[in-house]
């Protein structure tokens, strides 16, 4: 069953609300949802409003904290997150640096996956609004830190970097890998991706930089094709030591 505070996605009738369980009543187009039944619900339950429509009651997984948590700015899409994921081979064995959290959302799909995460915002207020959502994530394995990553000891098996990134940030990255770790750097400018292949050519045995490109497809009656969203987001370097 859902615990108290705990996130649940409800869907039904066109709709996706991201509520709290327990917290009182949440008014829709589509009826009242009483959250103090999800106390007595569990994921793939149905509760339904006071007019008569069904909500579905499901446990959120990180794409719905991408779609739906708290933002302090724009979050790593899916996509680069995933080519990160797979170019560093991140798995359970896994001890995860993450600098630059943000919102949090790339520390919540790397914790679903490494075995632990430490990640490191430099602003309060970004670093407050982060370990929110990692907690309603309900991922035991990553700590919040707010703190200067140029500042950060110990020993990981990848460094991921999400900042306005210089020379210093990829030297103290290889600093912090085990020998064969990966560091993979996100960056949004042609001008900061050659600032990290060039510092990361010089330790590194092996630099790679990619552009992920993603076209949505949509469907109409009209007929089908790429969405006109824009499917370029940044580039991802990535090199092992």
């Amino acid at each position: 069953m859902f615990e108290p505070g705990e996130r649940v996605l409800l869907v039904g009738g066109g709709r996706t609300f991201f509520v709290r369980a327990g917290t009182g009543s949440f008014s829709t187009d589509r009826g009242v949802i009483d959250l103090d039944a999800l106390l007595q619900a569990s994921p793939g339950d149905i509760i339904t409003t006071h007019t008569g429509q069904d909500f579905r009651a499901l446990s959120p997984r990180p794409t719905d904290f991408f779609s739906r948590a708290s933002r302090s700015g724009a979050p790593m899409l899916p996509k680069d997150i995933g080519l990160v994921i797979a170019y560093t081979g991140m798995n359970h064995r896994d001890v995860v640096l993450d600098a630059g959290t943000g919102s949090g959302i790339a520390a919540i799909y790397f914790g679903g996956i490494a075995k632990a995460v430490r990640t490191c915002e430099i602003r309060p207020e970004f670093s407050r609004l982060a370990e929110k959502n990692i907690r309603d994530a309900r991922l035991q394995n990553v700590e919040v830190v707010c703190g200067d990553f140029l500042k950060e000891e110990g020993l990981y098996d990848v460094v991921h970097l999400d900042l306005t990134i210089t020379p210093d940030h990829v030297q103290h990255a290889h600093s912090l890998l085990r020998s064969g770790g990966y560091l993979a750097c996100y960056t949004p400018f042609l001008e900061h991706l050659f600032t990290v292949m060039d510092a990361a050519g010089e330790l590194f045995t092996e630099v790679q930089a990619h552009e992920c490109i993603e076209r949505e497809m949509t469907r109409s009656a009209r007929g089908s094709r790429p969405s006109t969203r824009v499917c370029h987001s940044g580039y991802v370097t990535v090199a092992r030591k």
